[in-house]
Parts: structure tokens; C-alpha cells; sequence
């Protein structure tokens, strides 16, 4: 049932098929990408004298938020937040998340999962079902940018 809904989201975000060996890419990138955001939170939350990383804290961009805002409307269909909770499984980090924080989790892999759908079709605007290279390009691309 969850591969069907991650292709259906991927179908929905920007028109690409994946399939069940997909999501195994995804749940790479998931984990990494979200790693990289809360290592990010925790050294601002240190920076600010806080021992509890806030959700001000993690480096959420202009672009983030929109496709967040994309996921929220996304996520009314496909009902993949249930998942995402699963998926968004947070490191051990230095500092303790607060619970708010905690519970926004899935909507933000949600956005970031928004993200990397559009993302390619940036790199390859005709790309229907998406290889390795793309995905290794959308990966390079998320590393400079998270």
C-alpha cells in the first residue's frame, strides 16, 4: 500500500513514475536531507543559547515552505503523512527537539520529498521515470543547497 501512494505522490508532484526500487533512493535521501536540517537546528540552537532545538532553529527556505504549503495540499488525496512519520525517524543529535518541532517532522520530509520530485524536472524537463543519474544529480544538487 505505501508504494502505491509513494508513486501516486511522485505522479501528483511533478508528473514522474517511480517504482518500488525508487524508494529505497528516497528513503536515502529522506534520512540524509533531514539529518542535515536538524545538525543545522542544533548548531543555531546552540548559537542562540537554547538546549532545545525550536522549529526557528531548523534553516527552512523560502522554497522549502512553498513546497511544504504543495505537500499540505498533496497530502489531503494520498494520506501520506502516516508514512512520512515512520520515514522521519530523527538522528540521535546533541540537543533534544521540542515536541512541536517533533510532531512537524513528516510535513517537513514532505516538502522536501516535493522538492525532489520537482527537482527533476530541472534537470531533465522531459524525464518521465527518473535513473540513477538523475537521482544522483538531484542528490549533488540537494548537498550544496542543505
Amino acid at each position: 500500500m505505501a508504494v502505491a501512494r509513494f508513486e501516486r505522490f511522485f505522479r501528483e508532484a511533478a508528473g514522474l513514475d517511480v517504482d518500488k526500487t525508487d524508494l529505497k533512493r528516497y528513503r536515502d535521501f529522506v534520512h540524509a536531507k533531514l539529518y542535515d536540517l536538524l545538525v543545522i537546528g542544533v548548531a543555531n540552537a546552540k548559537a542562540n543559547g537554547r538546549d532545545v532545538v525550536q522549529r526557528s532553529d531548523l534553516p527552512v527556505t523560502k522554497g522549502l515552505r512553498a513546497c511544504i504549503h504543495a505537500f499540505r495540499r498533496l497530502d489531503e488525496e494520498i494520506e501520506l503523512q502516516p508514512i512520512l512519520q515512520a520515514i522521519a525517524t530523527r538522528p540521535l543529535l546533541d540537543l533534544p527537539i521540542a515536541d512541536h518541532v517533533e510532531s512537524q517532522l513528516p510535513e517537513l520530509v514532505g516538502g522536501l520529498s516535493v522538492a525532489l520530485a520537482r527537482s527533476f524536472k530541472q534537470i531533465d524537463p522531459s524525464v518521465k521515470n527518473p535513473r540513477s543519474e538523475h537521482w544522483e544529480r538531484a542528490f549533488a544538487l540537494f548537498d550544496l543547497l542543505l
